[in-house]
């Protein structure tokens, strides 16, 4: 099992810190504890044995199972974005767990909302593999991206008020305030808040969603290049959404086109 990412000092990875704590183990309520004694008990789905794995600790506060399971998610998408976690490389639930210093089981959920996101893959009784994007598949994201948000934007462009998009400019400037910073991460959840916002003024709930695991997936860094994307691409990325907004603002559909259709296209 490789872990040439998860041990060493001064890594992004750290620990779940819950009301001023380091270690937060997890204490399910009575409601929890039928859903607890599932997901510990062995199946391949989960990733690897745990047989040997130590009972946590009691808490001096109960924690939320959903809060622990929503502080790692995050963790751990920080942790892909920055490339800390490698494409290719197998990472154990309870390894991961240690370092947060939680139990495997809220660790092993957090890594299977990431297989539902493309993130990671389950390999039987060994943990997690980061996938291995290359570029076609990157590709073929932006394509089914731009098919699906150009013609929407478009169509906004022509009925929605300059006072609505003008609404907008705190996300767009958003943007560019992570861009500039140079976390990918923040930059990544800033990118996707400001599209999310622009679709959500069609008024269709599905398309968002549908939208958004498609933005997400095209997100994580391809195999073997996890600086593919540099502060100055994030920034030059960012600069195109307020570009797009000046253009809605004003109306100029022939811009909005352009600057849609080249936003896609550079994804690729």
């Amino acid at each position: 099992m490789k872990q040439g990412t998860q041990g060493s000092a001064g890594t992004g990875i750290g620990r779940i810190r819950t009301s001023g704590q380091v270690r937060v183990p997890v204490q399910p309520g009575a409601a929890d504890v039928d859903r607890g004694a599932a997901a510990d008990a062995p199946q391949a789905a989960r990733g690897e044995h745990t047989h040997s794995e130590p009972p946590p600790p009691r808490p001096g506060t109960p924690v939320q199972r959903s809060s622990v399971r929503g502080q790692i998610v995050d963790a751990l998408r920080t942790a892909l974005m920055a490339g800390e976690l490698r494409p290719g490389e197998v990472y154990s639930a309870p390894a991961l767990g240690e370092r947060f210093g939680v139990s495997a089981t809220p660790v092993r959920e957090a890594m299977q909302q990431l297989a539902l996101e493309g993130a990671v893959e389950v390999v039987p009784n060994r943990g997690f593999r980061v996938v291995e994007r290359g570029a076609r598949e990157l590709a073929e994201l932006a394509e089914v991206r731009a098919l699906i948000e150009v013609p929407v934007m478009l169509r906004l462009a022509r009925t929605v008020p300059a006072e609505r998009w003008a609404q907008l400019r705190p996300l767009a400037e958003a943007t560019v305030r992570a861009a500039s910073a140079g976390c990918r991460a923040t930059y990544a959840e800033s990118d996707r808040a400001f599209h999310r916002a622009v679709l959500a003024l069609a008024g269709n709930d599905q398309l968002v969603r549908i939208a958004d695991d498609l933005h997400r997936r095209a997100q994580w860094p391809p195999a073997g290049a996890p600086a593919a994307r540099g502060r100055a691409d994030l920034v030059a990325d960012a600069h195109e959404h307020t570009a797009l907004l000046d253009a809605l603002i004003a109306g100029d559909t022939d811009v909005v086109r352009t600057l849609v259709e080249e936003h896609f296209t550079g994804a690729r």
